[in-house]
């Protein structure tokens, strides 16, 4: 599918459901932050020189910019960072840990500064490469072992598990930021900075000619 329709035609609860102040304040602040050398805060560099060739690999440059053009790279480590909850950054470091040593060890590679894009591309396909079932159960397993580690208890995750959770939570999180950028926001989906007249209801496609809101509607009520 044409990814620019893709993401006019994106539900409304999306937007709505991200516009808080704190991931606002986010969004911002990575389009603020451009600067030739980018210094990750949960990230180290090496990660975070992976992160940014794999957001491009989930989104690469089509008829709308690479993931990260709009900044997707920097969104995730500022929202890993300072929004996650330390359980959630534990298991993000776990299943990031364990796919960059996948990747490492398949490419041949010394250590992650070396890793191409060629090199993570096949062990994102990997790791994503699952049935509906499978899935599940990965999820089942996941929470299992999340709630195992609630508890105090010493438990393991599976290397495939923590490989999956990781490129799936990355998945989402790269698709979310792309959708919050400011350049979506604005050129892609329908864009209204100053409300104007109030419609309580009306169809989508008399409003915005199909397209969902961006986030800057989230204060139009």
């Amino acid at each position: 599918m044409d990814r620019r329709k893709a993401l006019k035609n994106m539900g409304l609860s999306l937007g709505y459901a991200i516009a808080t102040p704190t991931l606002i304040s986010l969004m911002q602040s990575c389009q603020e932050e451009k600067a030739m050398v980018w210094t990750p805060d949960f990230f180290s560099v090496g990660e975070g020189a992976a992160i940014t060739k794999l957001v491009d690999i989930i989104l690469p440059k089509t008829d709308t910019p690479a993931a990260s053009e709009v900044q997707v790279h920097l969104f995730i480590d500022r929202l890993a960072n300072e929004v996650m909850e330390p359980e959630k950054q534990d298991l993000f470091k776990l299943g990031m840990s364990r796919f960059m040593e996948e990747a490492v060890r398949v490419s041949g590679k010394d250590k992650i500064e070396e890793l191409k894009t060629e090199d993570l591309e096949p062990v994102l396909a990997e790791a994503l490469r699952n049935t509906k079932e499978e899935e599940v159960q990965m999820f089942e397993s996941i929470t299992n072992y999340q709630e195992a580690v609630s508890q105090g208890k010493a438990v393991t995750l599976d290397d495939n598990i923590a490989r999956f959770s990781f490129a799936n939570n990355l998945r989402g999180l790269t698709i979310w930021g792309y959708s919050t950028s400011e350049y979506i926001g604005e050129e892609v989906l329908a864009y209204l900075p100053v409300p104007g007249q109030y419609v309580a209801c009306d169809d989508v496609e008399t409003l915005t000619g199909g397209k969902a809101w961006s986030i800057g509607i989230s204060n139009y009520e």
